[in-house]
């Protein structure tokens, strides 16, 4: 199944918004700690409702424990560095959609050990979309792509 990572995330309202989406669309989340907030604050429970029941969620330490844990999957980074677009590429079932931090992205260290990289295109004026937009844009055409929506 098609799976969203989160690294380091540092706003709660996009995180609950992505987690929302995530038990709508029945995608798993991986998130790389630590988070710049506690995930029992009452404003990011707010956001998530009552879905948090519908949600699958794993936690990690680190970059290291993630990427050992996952080392069967495609780890596919999404970023507004990449060179191949998104909807111009073929997804498989157990891949993993990689994120960055709202602020900083993902350390060079992530860029180097990572092959694919993938970009939404965009307005030449702009830097970038709010990561829960570019979630639901991406995981949706990787869900649709293997027929798992």
């Amino acid at each position: 199944m098609i799976s969203i990572a989160l690294y380091k995330p540092d706003i709660p309202q996009n995180t609950a918004a992505i987690l929302r989406l995530s038990a709508c669309l029945k995608i798993k989340v991986h998130i790389i700690e630590p988070c710049a907030f506690n995930l029992a604050d009452p404003r990011f429970k707010r956001v998530i409702m009552d879905y948090n029941r519908f949600i699958t969620l794993k936690k990690y330490h680190d970059y290291d424990s993630f990427d050992n844990d996952n080392h069967n999957s495609r780890i596919i980074l999404m970023t507004t560095k990449g060179k191949k677009y998104y909807h111009k590429f073929k997804f498989h079932k157990d891949d993993i959609l990689l994120y960055g931090n709202e602020s900083s992205g993902v350390p060079m260290f992530i860029h180097k050990k990572i092959k694919t990289k993938l970009k939404i295109p965009m307005s030449k004026k702009t830097r970038s979309l709010n990561i829960s937009s570019a979630v639901a844009i991406s995981a949706s055409e990787a869900l649709r792509q293997t027929n798992q929506i």
